[in-house]
């Protein structure tokens, strides 16, 4: 069984993820090791995107089936999307960002990691948030 650090890691390098193919890749390695994993790029304005991140970090969670279509499963990718965001708002705020979310499950632990990059004209900078949830598990 994978432990809170473990899945937060695999989340975070999710999220590190430079494109697509290396996506696949760490996926399928992932899941090699028994973490169900997923990753989802996200661009715009920090503060009127905050809903829309949260949205479509649930929504990839479902479509690769990292969640069921539970209710506390899904408030747990929200919840611990949220807490990721909360780690940024004070270098995002005013600012659009870009970069991409990773999630990552092992039995009962969730992760989500955000990394951004924060824009304004040639001023950019860089953010990473990682939150975690725990979810009861019928593997457990």
């Amino acid at each position: 069984m994978h432990t809170s650090r473990q899945v937060a890691r695999a989340a975070l390098i999710m999220a590190l993820s430079e494109d697509r193919e290396k996506e696949r890749e760490y996926k399928a390695r992932f899941a090699k090791e028994g973490f169900k994993t997923a990753a989802v790029d996200y661009g715009g304005d920090f503060v009127a995107s905050i809903n829309k991140i949260v949205e479509r970090a649930v929504v990839a969670a479902k479509r690769e089936g990292v969640i069921k279509e539970i209710h506390a499963e899904e408030g747990a990718v929200a919840g611990a999307t949220r807490e990721a965001l909360s780690q940024i708002v004070t270098k995002a705020v005013g600012l659009s960002v870009g970069g991409k979310i990773g999630i990552a499950r092992s039995r009962d632990h969730i992760s989500v990691a955000v990394f951004f990059g924060l824009g304004l004209l040639h001023l950019d900078d860089v953010a990473v948030g990682i939150g975690h949830r725990a979810v009861l598990s019928e593997d457990t």
